[in-house]
This record gives C-alpha cells, sequence and structure tokens, in this order.
C-alpha cells in the first residue's frame, strides 16, 4: 500500500464512503420516516427500505475494515514485543504488514529464523504460513 506522508494537516482519517454517504443516508432516513408518517405512500416506503438497506450495508462494511485495521495494529505491536523479547532487537522495518501478520503464526522458536528467512527471501504471507511446522493458533482473529 502506498500511503501519502502523514503529518498534522492530514493525519485525522476521513472515509467519505463512511463519514459522508452513510450519514447522508441516515439523514434520508430520519427525514423520509417522518414525511412517511404523515403521508401515506408505497413509492415512499420501498425508497425508505432501499436506503435503510444500503445504509445497513455501509456500516457493517466499514464496521468490519475499521476494525481489521485495529486488530492489524495490535498484531504489529504484539508481533515486534515478541520479536524485542526474543532478540533484545525490534522487527526489521523491511517486514510488511501482511508478512508480520504471517509471522505472529509460528511458534518463538521457528519466530526468529522465519522473520530473517522472510526478509532474506522476501516471503510472501502465504510461503510464510507454508513454512511454519509448529503452528500457534490465533484464535482471536476478527
Amino acid at each position: 500500500m502506498s500511503y501519502v506522508k502523514q503529518e498534522y494537516a492530514n493525519h485525522k482519517r476521513f472515509v467519505l464512503s463512511f463519514h459522508v454517504l452513510t450519514l447522508a443516508a441516515l439523514v434520508v432516513l430520519l427525514v423520509g420516516s417522518v414525511v412517511y408518517l404523515f403521508v401515506d405512500s408505497a413509492y415512499m416506503l420501498a425508497s425508505l427500505l432501499i436506503v435503510m438497506a444500503l445504509t445497513i450495508t455501509s456500516v457493517a462494511l466499514h464496521s468490519r475494515s475499521f476494525a481489521i485495521r485495529a486488530q492489524d495494529r495490535a498484531i504489529r505491536a504484539e508481533e515486534n514485543l515478541r520479536y524485542f523479547i526474543l532478540t533484545g532487537q525490534r522487527l526489521n522495518p523491511s517486514l510488511s504488514l501482511r508478512q508480520i501478520i504471517a509471522l505472529r503464526f509460528a511458534s518463538d522458536e521457528e519466530f526468529v529464523p522465519l522473520v530473517a528467512r522472510a526478509i532474506e527471501q522476501n516471503m510472501q504471507p502465504d510461503e510464510i504460513k507454508r513454512a511454519i511446522r509448529n503452528w500457534r493458533p490465533d484464535y482471536h482473529r476478527v
């Protein structure tokens, strides 16, 4: 992923489809529901149901992606701490987030050598997972 250099002026995260479109859909639902209260129209009800379905879909998709991003940050911190405990050093910054996420399944005995191998061979996440012999399960993944 390519990111714009973050600084104070651009550090806030703004997701157009969530912050604008979902909010607008909720306002339309609210106003439409109030109008429907006074004007009985099948077209109005059908329109409100469509907007409601789209809004619920948007909220469901965004809440999943936001939770996964937060979890990915936690995994990066956990694996960095685990590597530090095992080696006294921080993880190599050349490892991608996807590689770190794959490495979390490695047992402590395999972790350090597999990190070195992943860096040297620029292993893909699936390759890293296939190389693990003593799997450390993650039952808490979202």
